[in-house]
């Protein structure tokens, strides 16, 4: 058995893994990376230079797609105007503890610049993941 065809099989096996293990497109990317060493192996015959540039191709291929198909967090509007209240003072540009539909949640204020008081009632503007977007409910009409 040739070095070609055996980097061929072990791409096709790695890639075909992947649609029983799904494991985020690792052993994908290692199949793939295989399927280009075996194109490479026609022209080095070396077997050790191959192992790194597999290893190369397969960590390139990792990166790579990780930066292209994972998504931010988007920053979601609350619909409603939504009230909570301070659970924990809030210092300027650091996040404390609000009272929102029964939770305690982490929050933090749109201006950073402003203190929130223990036991302030606030609007909360929009929530990104785990922590609220908040305004004191003093500074609006």
């Amino acid at each position: 058995m040739t070095s070609t065809l055996m980097w061929l099989i072990a791409g096709a096996c790695l890639c075909a893994a992947e649609l029983i293990l799904p494991t985020t497109f690792i052993v994908f990317n290692m199949g793939i990376a295989a399927i280009l060493v075996a194109g490479v192996s026609l022209m080095l015959p070396f077997p050790n230079l191959l192992i790194a540039l597999w290893v190369v191709f397969s960590l390139s291929g990792v990166i790579l797609s990780r930066r292209f198909l994972t998504s931010k967090p988007k920053a979601r509007n609350i619909e409603d105007d939504s009230e909570g209240e301070a659970l924990t003072a809030i210092l300027p540009g650091k996040t404390g503890r609000v009272l929102y539909e029964g939770n305690s949640w982490q929050a933090k204020c749109v201006d950073e610049s402003i203190q929130i008081a223990e036991k302030e009632a606030v609007y909360i503007v929009e929530k990104q993941g785990n922590t609220l977007i908040i305004l004191p409910r003093n500074l609006l009409p």
